[in-house]
């Protein structure tokens, strides 16, 4: 049925394709990281840090970029600075200032939420 090649093929074109993987590079050396593995992603600068459980690396794809590939059901943007992959997460906390915290899962890293993202942290 041409008609239903035709739909399919549509269908297919409709689903985002999301990042899978990030290639991170130091001197000679090419990481290729899958993107489940990162906790989270940090600006500085002219990079982009991606942190993983096993360490640092940088790229040079800023979060702006970042955040359009990022499949939205597994990133969201805490900060202006940081996306958090949601898999890490492991409790939203207060401090005694009032700021917004989250904590990672096996992972010592604590991450400051800003107060422009965390109403939209929290609806999820």
């Amino acid at each position: 049925h041409p008609d239903l090649v035709a739909l399919l093929e549509k269908l297919k074109q409709s689903i985002p394709s999301y990042l899978s993987w990030v290639h991170t590079g130091t001197g000679n050396t090419t990481r290729i990281l899958s993107v489940s593995e990162v906790l989270y992603f940090q600006s500085s600068d002219k990079y982009t840090e991606v942190v993983t459980a096993a360490g640092r690396h940088v790229i040079r794809t800023s979060l702006k970029e970042l955040l359009q590939r990022l499949d939205p059901e597994k990133f969201t943007q805490i900060h202006r600075s940081t996306i958090v992959n949601l898999h890490y997460v492991s409790k939203l906390e207060r401090d005694v200032l009032g700021r917004s915290l989250i904590h990672l899962k096996n992972h010592p890293d604590v991450l400051p939420v800003s107060r422009t993202y965390l109403a939209r942290f929290r609806q999820m």
